[in-house]
């Protein structure tokens, strides 16, 4: 899809369709006055009340070019944020490219650029590359209607769209064709597509490092391992000694292991690497964003699978940092992969570390698939992040992380028992990552529940 940014009046707009945001109990602006009729007629008759996720279509508006006007619901404006606006765009795009839409216009107003060009990005995306035929349709242009100096944030908004996209394209994967080698030569393609570092450690070298809680996990499985490293420098040396680790679990595909999960929902466990695919995304977009601190990503990726080599509850392995892990539960197995690369992470010079894993289906009992669990080491870092995920409209909510919870992780044997019991089991993984973290300023992000739609939304498509 191509996205444009045109500073045109409205009328003069030539699209299939132009989008106008109206809110609640608000008037239509001055340049829709050739509709104002139409408007009317909407708001009386209870057709069109400005609330989010509703559409009205007008074919052949007077006084302007494009062949539709289509009016989206902004809700109450003192709600309104990136995500409304994000939402409220994909919207737009999924119900207006079903109709034959093929160029649509976007009127941004006073809006943010940036979740604009977002919304319509990843609205325009459809999980159908191994249909032979498929009924989705898709916008060939998309064209933002802005004033020039909303252009920079427009850039950025496309960048990571585009990126969110690539994301959700490796999550989408079959796990027969996203194995942890082809993980890294997907990453390795995109790292010089946009000028990144890229490593991988196999797994003679993680075994010659001592990476024996990561390799625990993968033995089981006939496809090797792989530690992918991407690294981001900026082309000035930095005013700070800051150093940013980005770690994300790429299990790419989960049976559970020994400890085997039921069959029903099993299909879904390709998406347990959406927390490493959304690293990579990550990695995509900052190296076009240029920040001014080194970036270092570290994705393990491993199969957790039943076999004649698989793990077994009561195996003790000895992890990078040194100490000894009793697993007692195999399908615990992303905090396993997750401690050896948060320990080489800060071998690596990271100063700071946030990982993403889907991790534990209890978050998603506490939470359920509205917001991210975050947890913490340090108040400082988990502030900066929990600004950045309201300002962006990701909906995040800090969980404790108490010094009580480490009781649960005793164990008899080894230093660490890998699980801690049935209540709290987000905070108990939580807490296992946290003592590998050590003192270094750490935020882990469990995303088992906001990672994937089991149904499509009116502004999303079914999946990551």
């Amino acid at each position: 899809m191509e996205t444009t940014l045109v500073t045109q009046s409205l009328d003069r707009v030539e699209a299939d369709a132009v989008v106008v945001l109206l809110f609640e109990e608000e008037t239509a602006p001055a340049e829709l006055k050739g509709s104002s009729a139409w408007l009317d007629e909407l708001r009386s008759s209870g057709e069109f009340t400005g609330k989010t996720g509703e559409l009205a279509v007008q074919h052949q508006p007077q006084g302007l070019k494009a062949k539709r006007l289509a009016v989206a619901g902004g809700g109450k404006r003192d709600k309104f944020d990136a995500a409304v606006l994000r939402r409220a765009v994909g919207t737009a795009v999924r119900a207006l490219k079903q109709k034959g839409v093929k160029k649509l216009a976007w009127w941004l107003g006073d809006a943010n650029a940036e979740a604009a060009v977002e919304g319509a990005i990843l609205g325009n995306f459809e999980p159908d590359r191994y249909k032979t035929s498929s009924d989705a349709k898709s916008l060939e242009a998309f064209v933002l209607v802005a004033p020039d100096s909303a252009r920079a944030a427009f850039e950025r908004g496309k960048i990571l769209g585009d990126a969110q996209n690539f994301t959700r394209e490796l999550v989408n994967e079959p796990a027969n064709v996203m194995t942890p080698t082809l993980l890294a030569e997907r990453a390795k393609a995109m790292a010089a597509e946009v000028g990144l570092e890229y490593e991988v450690l196999d797994e003679p070298r993680m075994r010659q490092l001592g990476m024996g809680s990561l390799l625990g996990v993968s033995q089981g499985s006939a496809e090797p391992p792989a530690l992918i490293i991407l690294r981001y420098k900026p082309l000035q040396a930095p005013k700070t000694s800051d150093h940013l680790g980005l770690v994300g679990k790429g299990v790419t595909f989960d049976t559970g292991g020994v400890s085997i999960k039921p069959a029903e929902g099993m299909e879904k466990m390709k998406y347990d690497m959406a927390g490493g695919a959304a690293m990579l995304g990550a990695m995509r977009a900052i190296a076009q964003l240029k920040p001014a601190i080194p970036v270092t990503a570290l994705i393990p990726a491993v199969e957790n699978m039943v076999g004649g080599k698989a793990q077994r509850p009561g195996d003790i392995v000895t992890s990078l940092s040194g100490k000894t892990i009793e697993v007692l539960n195999t399908d615990a197995e992303g905090r396993l992969i997750l401690v050896d690369a948060l320990t080489y992470a800060q071998r690596l010079g990271c100063t700071h570390l946030v990982d993403a894993a889907t991790l534990t289906g209890a978050i998603v009992v506490a939470l359920g698939n509205v917001n991210i669990g975050v947890f913490t080491n340090n108040d400082a870092l988990l502030a900066r992040v929990l600004a950045a995920a309201k300002a962006e409209g990701e909906k995040s909510w800090h969980m404790p992380l108490d010094d009580d919870y480490k009781d649960l992780l005793k164990s008899a044997f080894a230093d660490l028992a890998n699980i801690g019991g049935r209540w709290g089991g987000a905070i108990s993984a939580a807490y296992f990552l946290k003592e590998f973290a050590g003192d270094t300023p750490w935020v882990h992000l469990d995303i088992a529940g906001t990672a994937w739609l089991d149904e499509s939304k009116p502004f999303l498509a079914k999946g990551p």
